[in-house]
């Protein structure tokens, strides 16, 4: 799977839990600070995650994900 189609996905992962918000993603795209996603709702998101690329993400690996950019490198990394 390319790098574009994970992000793709990645971004319609985002804009059906972000639904009632107006935004536009981007591999730089600040989760705590442009979509406003709390931890609860990071939670939700990696959980949707793993179930749209059927793989399992430990704790420890989405501390570091502080970007769409930083969950797009995890992912290609992961799915290679």
């Amino acid at each position: 799977m390319t790098r574009e189609a994970i992000l793709e996905r990645l971004i319609a992962l985002i804009q059906k839990q972000r639904s009632h918000l107006e935004f536009t993603i981007t591999e730089q795209t600040s989760l705590k600070d442009d979509l406003a996603v709390d931890s609860i709702e990071l939670v939700e998101f990696v959980i949707n995650i793993e179930d749209e690329f059927h793989i399992a993400i430990p704790d420890e690996d989405v501390d570091g994900m502080k970007s769409m950019g930083d969950m797009l490198d995890y992912l290609v990394n992961r799915l290679a």
